[in-house]
């Protein structure tokens, strides 16, 4: 359970951690201290999710899919970015690779 909460923090973080980076290239540069704390703290976490015994492999496929995914809705949604048919199928892929990893493991 532990192992969850660490990943889902990590997730969190990492996600910060982006979206302030998009805020410091296009704004004030105070942003970049988002950025430091979001992906310090998302590695941080990450390697609490590991110390409790998830494999890697799955521990990143899912930190780097639900990143992926809502890093790519959350910025349609704050910044008007685009996300395409085409975009939404590659997250939907993703997401597949990561259940294959997750149901092999």
């Amino acid at each position: 359970m532990i192992a969850w909460l660490a990943l889902t923090g990590a997730i969190i973080l990492e996600l910060s951690g982006t979206l302030s980076l998009r805020m410091a290239a296009t704004g004030r540069r105070i942003w970049m201290v988002g950025v430091l704390v979001g992906y310090v703290g998302a590695f941080s976490m990450l390697g609490v999710t590991l110390a409790h015994g998830m494999p890697l492999g799955v521990a990143y496929g899912i930190w780097s899919a639900v990143g992926v995914a809502l890093t790519a809705v959350l910025s349609r949604l704050l910044f008007a970015e685009p996300l395409t048919p085409t975009m939404a199928l590659g997250i939907a892929l993703i997401a597949a690779g990561v259940l294959a990893i997750e149901v092999g493991s």
